[in-house]
């Protein structure tokens, strides 16, 4: 099952930019940001600073860097 791929418009310190992520990864970081107090935006905003190639490969590592260290947390 191919996974389905959303386009999205972020703004990021005033900017407005369109990030392509899988669902699944727009999922996670909606779950993320409100665990976080966040807004998707600011959560991509932070990711933004922090990156140094392509944003939405950024996100896609930034998600799985929380997933892994959920599951290290629990042990």
């Amino acid at each position: 099952m191919p996974a389905s791929v959303r386009k999205r418009s972020v703004v990021i310190e005033g900017h407005k930019t369109s990030v392509s992520l899988e669902s699944a990864f727009w999922e996670a970081l909606q779950s993320i940001a409100r665990e976080r107090g966040s807004t998707i935006n600011g959560l991509v905003a932070q990711i933004d600073r922090e990156r140094a190639g392509n944003l939405s490969s950024a996100i896609r590592v930034f998600v799985l860097r929380d997933l892994q260290a959920r599951k290290t947390e629990q042990g």
